[in-house]
């Protein structure tokens, strides 16, 4: 699907606001509830598509300096991302190569060299195996064929891109195309890391659903998103798999009156709303107070996930009273997913579980769900001859 103008995207949801309407399809869709609850889908899921497919593991912002590093867990992998002295990014798996034991602890920091904490083997940033510890009783070892594993990565628009499979280089062009542009137009690359929180729920795709609809909006946020955004007042645009959904705010007649129809393409967060989903796991809200990145990884079961919101913004911590201030709005976000959004999801996975349904239903107004598992099953049937999803 061709790029729409923003400002005519806001001009189709002043419409939908003031028609009371929606984006609708043609048809309701049901999903087999066992997708949600099967072992045998769920580690189908884990390599026909988070194995294949380039994932976004980080933004620049959280490591903006040589030196620079950040450990994480992605579905069990333990991986280690850094920027070496020459300022390039590299993705390896967080494992020393002598027994298997990590080089570095989960979180942020800055250092030249890691440590095995098990038999203190030395790696550069760069991944190269610097130090055999007692080399001289250990023996000699080919110490270029003991570096740590890289994963091939792409550093992007403000965002880090790797493929969890050895060898298989992500061709960002190609899967997220035009989608990236947004994020160049933002300048992410030179943004203000602000911190993250750590959310666990239940199985991936039943949060991802939450994130994909404003239908809930309503019933589930009545003190918290409701007040700013209607409920059930959605707009859908495609990029391949990856969505960009407009949402209008309650005050977007007012906002828009107020300024020249030439103006209405930059008026995001002033009026409306975007929120842009990366296939197949990713959702950021862009905002000026705030920006926040959700990195949905499954598992370790199919009835499991854990979500790491990341949260930057354009300017850099002024002092201590923006910092706490900053703290509270990262406190605020986190516990509005995780109280309302999350402790659902817990329900609904037992719902499910139960086997008092045969499926789930996605209705015409609830296009953004129907299109992510149309293209969740494209992938899983393994097949790229068959015709991709539309919109």
């Amino acid at each position: 699907m061709s790029r729409q103008d923003i400002g005519d995207v806001a001009a189709i949801m002043l419409d939908y606001v003031e028609q009371d309407k929606t984006f609708q399809t043609d048809k309701i869709v049901t999903v087999p509830a066992r997708s949600y609850v099967d072992p045998d889908q769920w580690a189908a899921e884990m390599e026909l598509v988070f194995c294949r497919v380039p994932l976004m593991l980080a933004l620049t912002a959280e490591l903006p300096k040589p030196g620079d590093y950040k450990a994480m867990d992605a579905m069990g992998r333990p991986l280690l991302i850094t920027r070496d002295k020459d300022g390039k990014v590299h993705v390896f798996l967080n494992v020393c190569a002598h027994r298997g034991a990590p080089v570095a602890a989960e979180g942020h920091g800055n250092c030249s060299r890691f440590s095995c904490k098990y038999h203190g083997w030395t790696y550069s940033n760069d991944g190269r195996l610097l130090a055999v510890a007692d080399g001289r009783k250990f023996g000699e070892i080919d110490r270029s064929q003991r570096g740590l594993r890289e994963l091939p990565s792409v550093e992007r628009a403000g965002m880090i891109f790797a493929s969890l499979t050895p060898g298989q280089a992500p061709d960002i062009d190609a899967f997220y195309g035009d989608f990236i542009k947004d994020f160049d137009d933002l300048d992410l690359a030179n943004w203000t890391f602000l911190g993250q929180r750590v959310i666990e729920g239940a199985n991936w795709k039943i949060a991802f659903d939450g994130y994909l609809e404003g239908y809930h909006f309503a019933a589930l946020h009545p003190q918290t998103i409701h007040p700013r955004t209607p409920s059930n007042c959605t707009y859908y645009e495609a990029f391949g798999p990856h969505l960009r959904i407009g949402f209008p705010q309650v005050t977007i007649k007012e906002k828009l009156a107020a300024k020249a129809r030439s103006e209405w393409a930059k008026s995001e967060n002033d009026g409306f709303d975007f929120v842009r989903i990366f296939f197949p796991n990713v959702s950021a809200f862009v905002a000026p107070e705030i920006t926040q990145f959700a990195q949905l990884f499954p598992g370790p079961t199919p009835d499991k996930n854990r979500t790491v919101l990341n949260f930057l913004r354009r300017e850099p911590i002024r002092d201590e009273d923006d910092r706490k201030a900053v703290e509270g709005m990262m406190d605020w976000l986190r516990a509005v997913v995780n109280d309302e959004d999350y402790k659902v999801g817990d329900e609904i996975q037992k719902g499910l579980k139960s086997g008092a349904l045969d499926s789930i239903v996605f209705g015409k107004n609830e296009r953004g769900n129907q299109y992510f598992h149309e293209y969740l099953n494209w992938y899983l049937q393994d097949d790229a001859s068959l015709p991709r999803p539309k919109l």
